[in-house]
Protein backbone atom coordinates (compact mmCIF):
# COMPACT_ATOMS: atom_id res chain seq x y z
CA UNK A 1 0.00 0.00 0.00
CA UNK A 2 2.90 2.23 0.48
CA UNK A 3 4.39 2.11 -2.91
CA UNK A 4 0.89 2.50 -4.28
CA UNK A 5 0.50 5.86 -1.98
CA UNK A 6 3.91 6.97 -3.11
CA UNK A 7 3.05 6.28 -6.80
CA UNK A 8 0.08 8.33 -6.58
CA UNK A 9 1.36 11.45 -5.10
CA UNK A 10 4.43 11.47 -7.07
CA UNK A 11 2.36 11.37 -10.93
CA UNK A 12 -0.71 13.51 -8.93
CA UNK A 13 1.58 16.42 -8.10
CA UNK A 14 5.02 16.22 -9.13
CA UNK A 15 4.09 17.42 -12.69
CA UNK A 16 1.80 20.15 -11.31
CA UNK A 17 4.34 21.60 -9.00
CA UNK A 18 7.41 21.24 -11.62
CA UNK A 19 5.03 22.88 -14.21
CA UNK A 20 4.09 25.77 -11.53
CA UNK A 21 7.77 26.55 -10.69
CA UNK A 22 8.63 26.58 -14.38
CA UNK A 23 6.39 29.17 -15.28
CA UNK A 24 7.92 31.21 -12.46
CA UNK A 25 11.67 30.78 -13.73
CA UNK A 26 10.59 31.10 -17.31
CA UNK A 27 9.62 35.19 -15.99
CA UNK A 28 12.68 36.04 -14.48
CA UNK A 29 15.17 34.34 -16.94
CA UNK A 30 13.91 35.55 -20.18
CA UNK A 31 15.21 38.79 -19.51
CA UNK A 32 19.18 38.62 -20.20
CA UNK A 33 17.92 37.21 -23.65
CA UNK A 34 15.99 40.21 -24.33
CA UNK A 35 19.11 42.62 -23.02
CA UNK A 36 20.96 40.49 -25.26
CA UNK A 37 18.72 41.17 -28.92
CA UNK A 38 17.46 44.60 -28.58
CA UNK A 39 15.58 45.80 -24.67
CA UNK A 40 18.54 47.65 -24.01
CA UNK A 41 19.11 49.48 -27.46
CA UNK A 42 15.44 50.44 -27.90
CA UNK A 43 14.57 51.94 -24.61
CA UNK A 44 18.02 53.59 -24.70
CA UNK A 45 19.49 51.65 -21.41
CA UNK A 46 23.11 51.78 -20.90
CA UNK A 47 25.08 48.58 -19.10
CA UNK A 48 24.52 50.12 -15.87
CA UNK A 49 20.98 50.17 -16.13
CA UNK A 50 20.77 47.06 -17.88
CA UNK A 51 22.62 45.52 -14.82
CA UNK A 52 20.34 47.17 -12.16
CA UNK A 53 17.06 46.47 -14.04
CA UNK A 54 18.18 42.74 -14.28
CA UNK A 55 18.52 42.10 -10.55
CA UNK A 56 16.11 44.49 -9.84
CA UNK A 57 13.61 41.71 -9.66
CA UNK A 58 15.84 40.15 -6.77
CA UNK A 59 15.02 42.98 -4.70
CA UNK A 60 11.54 42.93 -4.89
CA UNK A 61 11.59 38.78 -4.43
CA UNK A 62 13.73 39.57 -1.26
CA UNK A 63 10.87 40.82 1.08
CA UNK A 64 7.94 38.69 0.92
CA UNK A 65 9.69 35.18 1.66
CA UNK A 66 8.44 34.77 4.97
CA UNK A 67 5.26 36.15 5.35
CA UNK A 68 4.23 34.13 2.11
CA UNK A 69 5.59 30.70 4.06
CA UNK A 70 4.12 32.00 7.31
CA UNK A 71 0.91 32.64 5.00
CA UNK A 72 1.58 29.15 3.07
CA UNK A 73 2.01 27.23 6.70
CA UNK A 74 -0.93 29.01 8.19
CA UNK A 75 -3.49 29.55 5.46
CA UNK A 76 -3.00 28.26 2.05
CA UNK A 77 -0.29 27.49 -0.22
CA UNK A 78 -3.01 27.13 -3.01
CA UNK A 79 -4.16 29.97 -3.03
CA UNK A 80 -1.23 31.91 -2.65
CA UNK A 81 0.13 30.21 -5.63
CA UNK A 82 -2.90 30.68 -7.94
CA UNK A 83 -2.97 34.72 -7.31
CA UNK A 84 1.24 34.84 -7.92
CA UNK A 85 0.52 33.30 -11.21
CA UNK A 86 -1.91 35.29 -12.46
CA UNK A 87 -0.38 38.85 -11.52
CA UNK A 88 3.53 37.18 -12.53
CA UNK A 89 1.85 36.58 -15.71
CA UNK A 90 0.32 39.87 -16.38
CA UNK A 91 3.11 41.52 -15.15
CA UNK A 92 5.56 39.42 -17.37
CA UNK A 93 3.08 40.34 -20.00
CA UNK A 94 3.52 43.87 -19.79
CA UNK A 95 7.34 43.59 -20.02
CA UNK A 96 7.00 43.26 -23.86
CA UNK A 97 5.02 46.54 -23.86
CA UNK A 98 6.93 49.35 -22.13
CA UNK A 99 8.06 52.11 -23.65
CA UNK A 100 10.20 53.60 -21.36
CA UNK A 101 12.73 52.64 -18.74
CA UNK A 102 10.92 53.91 -15.79
CA UNK A 103 8.25 51.24 -16.37
CA UNK A 104 10.60 48.88 -16.67
CA UNK A 105 11.89 49.82 -13.17
CA UNK A 106 8.77 49.32 -11.30
CA UNK A 107 7.71 45.84 -13.69
CA UNK A 108 10.69 44.40 -12.79
CA UNK A 109 10.56 44.82 -9.03
CA UNK A 110 6.93 43.79 -8.71
CA UNK A 111 7.34 41.04 -10.41
CA UNK A 112 9.96 39.68 -7.48
CA UNK A 113 7.33 40.80 -4.95
CA UNK A 114 4.62 38.63 -6.63
CA UNK A 115 7.15 35.77 -7.42
CA UNK A 116 8.88 36.18 -3.96
CA UNK A 117 6.36 33.86 -2.20
CA UNK A 118 6.12 30.80 -4.45
CA UNK A 119 9.18 29.18 -3.64
CA UNK A 120 8.72 28.77 0.13
CA UNK A 121 4.96 28.01 -0.40
CA UNK A 122 5.85 25.14 -2.22
CA UNK A 123 8.69 24.08 -0.27
CA UNK A 124 6.12 24.14 2.42
CA UNK A 125 3.39 22.26 0.46
CA UNK A 126 5.63 19.41 -0.21
CA UNK A 127 6.58 18.90 3.11
CA UNK A 128 2.82 18.16 3.56
CA UNK A 129 2.88 15.66 0.75
CA UNK A 130 6.58 14.03 0.97
CA UNK A 131 8.39 12.13 3.88
CA UNK A 132 11.97 12.91 4.98
CA UNK A 133 13.08 9.64 3.11
CA UNK A 134 11.33 11.24 -0.36
CA UNK A 135 11.78 15.08 0.49
CA UNK A 136 15.27 15.35 -1.29
CA UNK A 137 13.38 14.22 -4.60
CA UNK A 138 10.08 16.02 -4.15
CA UNK A 139 12.38 19.29 -3.28
CA UNK A 140 14.46 18.42 -6.68
CA UNK A 141 11.79 18.24 -9.15
CA UNK A 142 10.48 21.49 -7.36
CA UNK A 143 13.58 23.22 -8.36
CA UNK A 144 14.25 21.63 -11.73
CA UNK A 145 11.56 23.90 -13.05
CA UNK A 146 14.65 25.96 -12.85
CA UNK A 147 17.41 24.43 -15.30
CA UNK A 148 15.10 22.54 -17.12
CA UNK A 149 12.90 26.06 -18.09
CA UNK A 150 16.45 27.79 -19.20
CA UNK A 151 17.01 24.40 -20.83
CA UNK A 152 13.80 25.39 -23.12
CA UNK A 153 13.70 28.79 -23.14
CA UNK A 154 17.12 29.02 -24.05
CA UNK A 155 16.41 27.66 -27.39
CA UNK A 156 12.76 28.83 -27.81
CA UNK A 157 13.63 32.47 -27.18
CA UNK A 158 15.94 32.40 -29.72
CA UNK A 159 13.82 31.83 -32.15
CA UNK A 160 10.95 34.25 -30.85
CA UNK A 161 13.85 36.98 -30.70
CA UNK A 162 14.42 35.90 -34.27
CA UNK A 163 11.08 36.39 -35.42
CA UNK A 164 9.26 38.51 -33.56
CA UNK A 165 11.54 40.25 -31.48
CA UNK A 166 11.80 40.89 -28.11
CA UNK A 167 8.52 42.05 -26.95
CA UNK A 168 6.33 39.26 -28.47
CA UNK A 169 8.93 37.08 -26.83
CA UNK A 170 7.96 38.75 -23.56
CA UNK A 171 4.58 38.32 -24.42
CA UNK A 172 4.10 34.93 -25.59
CA UNK A 173 6.02 33.40 -22.49
CA UNK A 174 4.25 35.70 -19.88
CA UNK A 175 0.69 34.94 -20.61
CA UNK A 176 0.80 31.31 -19.97
CA UNK A 177 0.74 31.43 -16.15
CA UNK A 178 -1.94 33.36 -16.31
CA UNK A 179 -3.65 30.34 -17.65
CA UNK A 180 -2.15 27.71 -15.84
CA UNK A 181 -3.30 29.01 -12.62
CA UNK A 182 -6.95 28.15 -13.01
CA UNK A 183 -5.78 24.29 -13.84
CA UNK A 184 -3.46 25.01 -10.76
CA UNK A 185 -6.57 25.85 -8.50
CA UNK A 186 -8.56 23.03 -10.10
CA UNK A 187 -5.80 19.91 -9.36
CA UNK A 188 -4.38 20.58 -6.06
CA UNK A 189 -5.33 20.39 -2.30
CA UNK A 190 -3.06 22.14 0.34
CA UNK A 191 -3.46 18.77 2.70
CA UNK A 192 -3.70 15.15 2.26
CA UNK A 193 -7.00 15.14 3.81
CA UNK A 194 -8.49 17.31 1.83
CA UNK A 195 -7.47 14.86 -1.57
CA UNK A 196 -10.69 13.15 -3.14
CA UNK A 197 -8.16 11.10 -5.26
CA UNK A 198 -6.99 9.29 -1.83
CA UNK A 199 -8.57 6.74 0.10
CA UNK A 200 -9.06 7.33 4.18
CA UNK A 201 -6.10 4.35 4.72
CA UNK A 202 -3.88 6.39 2.42
CA UNK A 203 -4.30 9.35 4.23
CA UNK A 204 -4.42 8.16 7.46
CA UNK A 205 -0.60 6.45 6.79
CA UNK A 206 0.72 9.76 5.35
CA UNK A 207 -0.64 11.67 8.17
CA UNK A 208 1.04 9.09 10.51
CA UNK A 209 4.29 8.81 8.90
CA UNK A 210 4.54 12.75 8.93
CA UNK A 211 3.70 13.15 12.43
CA UNK A 212 6.00 10.25 13.39
CA UNK A 213 8.91 12.72 11.23
CA UNK A 214 7.85 15.25 14.06
CA UNK A 215 7.84 13.46 17.26
CA UNK A 216 11.82 13.25 16.67
CA UNK A 217 12.80 16.55 16.34
CA UNK A 218 13.08 19.57 19.14
CA UNK A 219 9.95 21.89 19.54
CA UNK A 220 11.05 25.47 18.61
CA UNK A 221 7.94 28.16 19.80
CA UNK A 222 8.64 30.51 17.06
CA UNK A 223 10.25 32.10 14.21
CA UNK A 224 12.58 34.38 16.75
CA UNK A 225 14.04 31.33 17.93
CA UNK A 226 14.13 29.47 14.71
CA UNK A 227 16.27 32.02 13.13
CA UNK A 228 18.84 32.30 15.63
CA UNK A 229 19.29 28.65 15.19
CA UNK A 230 23.20 28.73 14.29
CA UNK A 231 22.62 26.05 10.83
CA UNK A 232 19.82 28.60 9.71
CA UNK A 233 22.11 31.88 9.99
CA UNK A 234 24.91 29.86 8.72
CA UNK A 235 23.22 28.21 5.81
CA UNK A 236 21.10 31.65 5.19
CA UNK A 237 24.86 33.27 4.57
CA UNK A 238 26.01 30.16 2.16
CA UNK A 239 22.65 30.82 -0.09
CA UNK A 240 23.37 34.11 -0.67
CA UNK A 241 26.90 33.35 -1.69
CA UNK A 242 25.88 30.49 -3.91
CA UNK A 243 22.55 32.74 -5.56
CA UNK A 244 25.22 34.83 -6.52
CA UNK A 245 27.16 32.45 -8.26
CA UNK A 246 23.60 31.49 -9.83
CA UNK A 247 22.44 34.27 -11.08
CA UNK A 248 25.50 35.88 -12.48
CA UNK A 249 25.75 32.92 -14.85
CA UNK A 250 21.86 32.69 -15.28
CA UNK A 251 21.61 36.50 -16.11
CA UNK A 252 24.88 36.96 -18.05
CA UNK A 253 25.43 33.47 -19.68
CA UNK A 254 23.73 34.65 -23.27
CA UNK A 255 25.76 37.90 -23.19
CA UNK A 256 28.83 35.71 -22.57
CA UNK A 257 28.48 33.62 -25.34
CA UNK A 258 26.90 36.04 -27.79
CA UNK A 259 30.05 38.41 -27.66
CA UNK A 260 32.22 35.54 -29.31
CA UNK A 261 32.95 35.98 -32.96
CA UNK A 262 30.26 34.56 -35.47
CA UNK A 263 27.69 34.16 -33.17
CA UNK A 264 24.07 34.47 -33.89
CA UNK A 265 21.18 35.04 -31.43
CA UNK A 266 19.47 31.56 -32.14
CA UNK A 267 22.91 29.82 -31.95
CA UNK A 268 23.53 31.39 -28.57
CA UNK A 269 20.32 29.92 -27.80
CA UNK A 270 21.67 26.82 -28.18
CA UNK A 271 24.95 26.67 -26.76
CA UNK A 272 23.09 28.60 -23.64
CA UNK A 273 20.89 25.63 -23.40
CA UNK A 274 23.74 23.17 -22.98
CA UNK A 275 24.68 24.12 -19.10
CA UNK A 276 21.41 23.01 -18.55
CA UNK A 277 21.12 19.62 -19.64
CA UNK A 278 24.04 18.81 -17.61
CA UNK A 279 22.19 20.43 -14.49
CA UNK A 280 19.19 18.60 -14.62
CA UNK A 281 21.19 14.66 -15.17
CA UNK A 282 23.28 16.22 -11.88
CA UNK A 283 20.24 17.19 -10.04
CA UNK A 284 18.31 13.87 -10.75
CA UNK A 285 20.74 11.71 -9.79
CA UNK A 286 22.01 13.49 -6.49
CA UNK A 287 18.63 13.91 -5.05
CA UNK A 288 18.27 10.73 -5.30
CA UNK A 289 21.34 9.30 -4.22
CA UNK A 290 21.16 11.96 -1.32
CA UNK A 291 17.87 10.20 0.07
CA UNK A 292 18.97 6.81 -0.39
CA UNK A 293 21.79 7.39 2.00
CA UNK A 294 20.02 10.27 4.01
CA UNK A 295 22.93 12.41 3.60
CA UNK A 296 22.52 16.16 2.99
CA UNK A 297 25.76 18.28 3.31
CA UNK A 298 27.86 15.58 1.74
CA UNK A 299 25.27 16.08 -1.95
CA UNK A 300 25.96 19.92 -0.96
CA UNK A 301 29.60 21.16 -0.81
CA UNK A 302 31.41 19.21 -3.01
CA UNK A 303 29.59 20.39 -5.86
CA UNK A 304 29.75 23.68 -5.01
CA UNK A 305 33.63 23.28 -4.88
CA UNK A 306 33.86 21.67 -8.28
CA UNK A 307 31.75 24.70 -9.75
CA UNK A 308 34.01 27.33 -8.37
CA UNK A 309 37.11 25.15 -9.95
CA UNK A 310 35.06 25.35 -13.39
CA UNK A 311 34.73 29.17 -13.21
CA UNK A 312 38.14 30.11 -11.82
CA UNK A 313 39.49 27.40 -15.17
CA UNK A 314 37.22 29.44 -17.29
CA UNK A 315 38.73 32.56 -16.06
CA UNK A 316 42.06 31.25 -16.48
CA UNK A 317 41.60 29.95 -20.33
CA UNK A 318 39.91 33.12 -21.11
CA UNK A 319 39.34 34.45 -24.59
CA UNK A 320 42.24 32.52 -25.97
CA UNK A 321 40.13 29.26 -26.08
CA UNK A 322 36.27 29.84 -26.91
CA UNK A 323 35.09 25.85 -26.39
CA UNK A 324 37.55 25.08 -23.73
CA UNK A 325 36.25 28.11 -21.87
CA UNK A 326 32.65 27.14 -22.64
CA UNK A 327 33.15 23.67 -21.52
CA UNK A 328 34.24 24.63 -18.43
CA UNK A 329 31.48 26.84 -17.64
CA UNK A 330 29.03 24.27 -19.07
CA UNK A 331 30.74 22.24 -15.74
CA UNK A 332 30.34 25.56 -13.42
CA UNK A 333 26.59 25.41 -14.26
CA UNK A 334 25.37 21.85 -13.89
CA UNK A 335 27.69 21.39 -10.54
CA UNK A 336 25.91 24.78 -9.31
CA UNK A 337 22.58 23.20 -9.86
CA UNK A 338 23.04 19.58 -8.87
CA UNK A 339 22.79 19.92 -5.07
CA UNK A 340 19.35 22.30 -4.53
CA UNK A 341 17.31 19.21 -3.46
CA UNK A 342 19.35 18.17 -0.63
CA UNK A 343 20.34 21.44 0.62
CA UNK A 344 16.14 22.29 0.75
CA UNK A 345 16.13 18.51 2.71
CA UNK A 346 18.12 20.07 5.79
CA UNK A 347 15.66 22.50 7.82
CA UNK A 348 12.61 20.42 7.69
CA UNK A 349 14.79 17.29 9.26
CA UNK A 350 16.37 20.00 12.26
CA UNK A 351 13.05 22.08 12.50
CA UNK A 352 9.57 21.37 13.32
CA UNK A 353 6.48 22.28 10.91
CA UNK A 354 5.82 25.62 12.95
CA UNK A 355 8.85 27.23 11.54
CA UNK A 356 10.36 25.15 8.97
CA UNK A 357 8.85 27.24 6.33
CA UNK A 358 10.02 30.21 7.85
CA UNK A 359 13.33 29.14 8.42
CA UNK A 360 13.73 28.03 4.63
CA UNK A 361 12.08 31.38 4.06
CA UNK A 362 14.42 33.33 5.81
CA UNK A 363 17.26 31.23 3.82
CA UNK A 364 15.50 31.47 -0.08
CA UNK A 365 15.26 35.50 1.07
CA UNK A 366 19.16 35.90 1.73
CA UNK A 367 19.85 34.28 -1.43
CA UNK A 368 17.33 36.54 -3.16
CA UNK A 369 19.90 39.45 -1.54
CA UNK A 370 22.93 36.69 -3.20
CA UNK A 371 20.59 36.89 -6.73
CA UNK A 372 20.63 40.64 -6.40
CA UNK A 373 24.57 41.29 -6.11
CA UNK A 374 25.25 38.41 -8.24
CA UNK A 375 23.54 39.45 -11.26
CA UNK A 376 24.18 43.38 -10.55
CA UNK A 377 27.66 43.03 -9.92
CA UNK A 378 28.79 40.34 -12.56
CA UNK A 379 27.11 42.85 -15.20
CA UNK A 380 29.28 45.59 -13.72
CA UNK A 381 32.11 43.88 -13.79
CA UNK A 382 31.50 42.87 -17.71
CA UNK A 383 30.19 46.36 -18.29
CA UNK A 384 33.55 48.20 -16.36
CA UNK A 385 36.28 46.24 -17.41
CA UNK A 386 34.86 44.66 -21.28
CA UNK A 387 35.20 41.48 -20.46
CA UNK A 388 34.36 38.70 -18.53
CA UNK A 389 37.46 37.60 -16.35
CA UNK A 390 36.93 39.93 -13.31
CA UNK A 391 32.95 38.32 -13.33
CA UNK A 392 34.37 34.75 -13.28
CA UNK A 393 36.56 35.53 -10.30
CA UNK A 394 33.68 36.81 -8.17
CA UNK A 395 31.24 33.89 -9.06
CA UNK A 396 34.21 31.38 -8.54
CA UNK A 397 35.20 33.46 -5.08
CA UNK A 398 31.25 33.02 -3.91
CA UNK A 399 30.85 29.11 -4.87
CA UNK A 400 34.21 28.41 -2.65
CA UNK A 401 32.98 30.51 -0.30
CA UNK A 402 29.47 28.57 -0.16
CA UNK A 403 31.12 25.29 -0.05
CA UNK A 404 33.00 25.71 3.33
CA UNK A 405 29.95 27.12 4.75
CA UNK A 406 27.95 24.22 4.20
CA UNK A 407 30.79 22.30 5.79
CA UNK A 408 30.72 24.33 8.87
CA UNK A 409 26.77 24.74 9.13
CA UNK A 410 25.96 21.11 8.78
CA UNK A 411 28.78 19.74 11.72
CA UNK A 412 27.34 18.46 14.54
CA UNK A 413 28.27 19.69 17.47
CA UNK A 414 31.62 17.59 19.22
CA UNK A 415 29.11 17.15 22.29
CA UNK A 416 26.03 15.59 20.34
CA UNK A 417 28.73 13.56 18.57
CA UNK A 418 29.77 12.32 21.95
CA UNK A 419 26.66 11.16 22.99
CA UNK A 420 25.79 8.47 20.86
CA UNK A 421 28.01 5.97 22.18
CA UNK A 422 26.71 6.30 25.24
CA UNK A 423 22.81 5.71 24.47
CA UNK A 424 23.77 2.83 22.44
CA UNK A 425 25.89 1.03 25.13
CA UNK A 426 23.10 2.17 27.67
Amino acid sequence: MKQQLAKKRWLRLIPIVFITYSLAYLDRANYGFGAAAGLAEDLHITPGISSLLGSLFFLGYFFFQIPGAHYAENKSAKKLIFWSLILWGALATATGMVSHVGFLFVIRFALGVVESAVMPAMLVFLSHWFTKAERSRANTFLILGNPATVLWMSIVSGYLLESFGWRWMFILEGFPAVIWAFLWWKLVNDEPKDAGWMSKKEKADLHDALQKEQEGIKPVKGYKEAFKNRTVILLSIQYALWSIGVYGFVMWLPSIIKAAPNMSIVKTGWLASVPYVLAVVLMLTVSYLSDKFLKRSAFVWPFLLVGALAFYGSYLVGTSNFWLSFTLLVIAGGTMYAPYGPFFAIIPEILPRNVAGGAMALINSMGALGSFAGSYIVGFLNGSTGGFGASYIFMAGSLFLAAVLTIVATKKPREVQSVKPVETTA
